[in-house]
């Protein structure tokens, strides 16, 4: 069993007994009422529609809690993930296209093999890359901006998408008038109803609460209002023809675009043949990106055409015969013209109809049945595109996960295994690819309602995935009426809880420079909003740099003779003696190529400062590591400072460091009877050879010190 084990890390599980078994079931049971509806408003949240969140509430959580190594960690939808999921895809494609859809799924298998590849070569340190304070700045705009996209859904208007999400939200709040009451109504009900049961009675599953009475609601007063008609009914001439430009201007774009990956497949299948055709590749190249500049502008004229069509209100008529007649501008039906009395707006364009909305906009129809099994729609031309946004969410859901699982190990006691949670982790989302799942990761929020419901082993989530699929198979009809503007409500405050300006103002204090890269990710992140990878790529490279500078210009102490004998460094002890025949500095620090110019320059400064000199003690203690340049620069200064009738005298150096000086060289050159074990071994040897021409020197260990 041992020896499956490693294999199939989910035998450890067994045997189980009575009890733990039905902690489990009842676990997750309660996780999926949590999760059912979370995944929905997380799948809106990557772009695609609703119904994806379940496909990926499916066979991803099972898989990841069968080959992961948290007994609790629970696997899915979250909120991050969704969200940098829609920002990497969105200049790709439209959001909930097929073109969409077929993206999120081979991004979900770029992720899954990017983690499978980095457990299984036990790569897992490869996030600490990604520092904590990174993280916190990161986490603190994501869930801003998360929490900002769901505003147009509670007013009930709609929100445009561009290169610029500030701008997209100023867009949003200029159309606060238009606002959508009743919408607004659901929103703060459900709001208001899931804070209330998490403050009172945190133990009910407060989500599902709100779902099923807005659902109950939203059925019973008709939240939902739509009607169709062909374009011909619009009785307002003008609108008619704007109606005709959008259908004209979408057909161009689709042609546009067409032609467009045509010429790009066109020049890479020349590419692979030889000899290269290079002017005719360059000629197709070139008129791919000009069909794509074309579709750009196009596509950019007819989102503010269909932008200042969403923005006017319609009324319908009703004629003799009580049937729906033609659609007249609000307060403009001709003198006579029965009305349904009801504000009607476009919702959407296509193939000679226009489809109104009267009311609010809820889930609508979920496909019945489990999802179609097969490979992925791999789109070639994307790849270059999707793999560094595939590998930032990589990164990024994985901390997520692993810090979540650390959490709740710290109170279960259990042991983890970051490579094999990486293992986990790749393995649900490639399986979750072939089942139309988007990328997922370790929820935060549902781990912990596992954990709170007793979960004893990932069994619970196994649970959980079945009752997603009696919810597929048999439950979808009754999810019809739920209003979209409870879905926004519930993304809201699950992300509420990741804003936390306390951690970044602790790493200011632990640190100026994590300070910093928590503040600039922050911003950099907001700002490239919606690129969300941009912004997490400056705040780490800014990390590194930082560290880079913090390690060019380690802490160097010179050293005195303190009252109990042992020596400190001079600036924090000002007046403590010192000598003449003898400097000691230490150096806090590994010596490598980026800070060997700094350490030279402080020992040939404290030399200039003690012209009498003859002796530079280096207290090696701090010094962890010895590149090729640090022994390059040592070697010169041994010999340098030999010829000007100084010897340059080691102490404390660590085995790695000495492995260094022995493999090139450098330890015979500077011999064994200049290298010793402690400062004090050192001074002894140095004032022996030295005699009674620093007899007086208040350096001299055989000296007392006065109090």
């Amino acid at each position: 069993m041992h020896k499956f084990a490693r294999f199939l890390p989910f035998l450890r599980w067994f045997p189980m007994g009575g009890d733990a078994v039905k902690a489990d079931f009842m676990a997750g049971l309660t996780v999926a009422l949590v999760l059912i509806p979370q995944s929905m408003a997380y799948a809106q949240l990557a772009g695609l529609p609703a119904y994806y969140g379940l496909y990926a509430a499916f066979l991803p959580v099972a898989v990841a809690a069968l080959w992961g190594s948290s007994n609790q960690l629970g696997t899915g939808p979250v909120a991050v993930v969704s969200l940098l999921t829609a920002s990497s895809l969105a200049t790709l494609a439209a959001p909930g296209s097929e073109a969409f859809v077929a993206l999120a799924i081979m991004l979900a298998l770029l992720v899954g093999i990017i983690q499978l590849l980095l457990g299984t070569f036990k790569l897992g340190v490869i996030v600490n890359f990604l520092s904590h304070p990174v993280i916190v700045g990161f986490t603190n705009a994501a869930a801003i901006i998360i929490a900002l996209s769901q505003v147009s859904k509670l007013f009930g208007v709609p929100m445009g998408r561009s290169e610029h999400f500030i701008n997209d939200i100023v867009g949003v709040f200029q159309q606060i008038g238009d606002t959508h009451m009743p919408t607004l109504a659901m929103g703060v009900a459900a709001i208001v109803l899931m804070w209330a049961v998490k403050r009172f009675k945190p133990k009910l599953p407060g989500v599902l609460i709100a779902v099923v009475l807005t659902t109950v609601i939203s059925y019973a007063i008709g939240f939902e209002k739509k009607a169709t008609l062909p374009t011909d009914e619009v009785a307002d001439p003008q609108i008619v023809t704007m109606i005709l430009e959008y259908e004209a201007a979408e057909k161009e774009l689709t042609t546009l675009n067409e032609n467009a990956l045509a010429n790009d497949a066109e020049a890479k299948k020349l590419e692979q043949r030889k000899p290269r055709n290079e002017p005719f590749i360059l000629a197709l190249r070139y008129q791919a990106d000009l069909l794509h500049s074309q579709a750009k502008v196009l596509e950019e004229g007819n989102g503010k055409r269909l932008k200042e069509l969403r923005k006017l209100r319609f009324e319908r008529e009703v004629k003799a015969d009580g049937k729906p007649g033609a659609l007249h501008r609000k307060d403009a039906a001709p003198a006579g013209v029965n009305t349904d009395g009801e504000t009607w707006k476009i919702a959407k364009i296509a193939k000679g109809e226009v489809k109104l909305a009267g009311g609010g906009e809820v889930v609508g129809t979920i496909p019945e049945g489990l999802p179609s099994i097969a490979m992925p729609n791999l789109d070639m031309s994307k790849l270059a595109s999707l793999l560094s946004a595939a590998l930032v969410i990589s990164l990024v859901g994985f901390m997520e996960a692993i810090s979540i699982a650390k959490a709740i190990a710290a109170k279960t006691k259990q042991r983890l295994d970051p490579n094999q949670e990486l293992i986990g982790q790749g393995l649900a989302n490639i399986v979750g690819s072939f089942s139309q799942s988007f990328p997922v990761s370790g929820s935060f929020s549902r781990s912990a309602v596992n954990q709170n419901s007793g979960a004893k082993t990932g069994m619970a989530s196994v649970y959980t995935a079945a009752l997603v699929l009696l919810t597929l198979l048999f439950l979808t009809p009754l999810l019809y009426h739920l209003p979209q503007a409870v879905l926004a409500a519930i993304i809201i405050m699950a992300v509420i809880g990741l804003v936390n300006f306390e951690a970044v103002k602790h790493a200011w204090h632990a640190n100026k420079h994590d300070g910093a890269a928590s503040i600039v990710t922050f911003i950099a992140t907001m700002a490239f909003a919606p690129h969300l990878d941009n912004g997490i790529m400056v705040g780490a490279g800014l990390a590194l740099i930082l560290f880079l500078m913090r390690t060019m210009k380690p802490r160097v102490a010179q050293l005195g003779r303190f009252k109990d004998g042992t020596l400190r460094d001079i600036s924090v002890n000002p007046g403590i003696p010192t000598s003449e025949h003898v400097v000691a500095m230490r150096f806090d620090g590994q010596l490598y190529f980026a800070n060997v110019s700094y350490f030279e320059d402080t020992i040939l400064s404290a030399l200039a400062d003690h012209p009498k000199a003859t002796y530079f003690l280096v207290v090696g203690d701090g010094i962890n590591q010895l590149d090729a340049s640090g022994e390059e620069v040592i070697h010169h200064l041994v010999t340098r400072l030999k010829d000007a009738g100084v010897t340059l005298v080691f102490s404390g150096l660590k085995k790695q460091v000495l492995d260094v000086m022995r493999a090139t060289g450098l330890f015979d050159l500077i011999t064994q009877a200049n290298i010793f074990a402690t400062e004090d071994q050192a001074l002894a040897a140095v004032y022996e050879r030295l005699g009674d021409a620093a007899g007086d020197d208040m350096f001299c260990l055989t000296k007392p010190v006065a109090a």
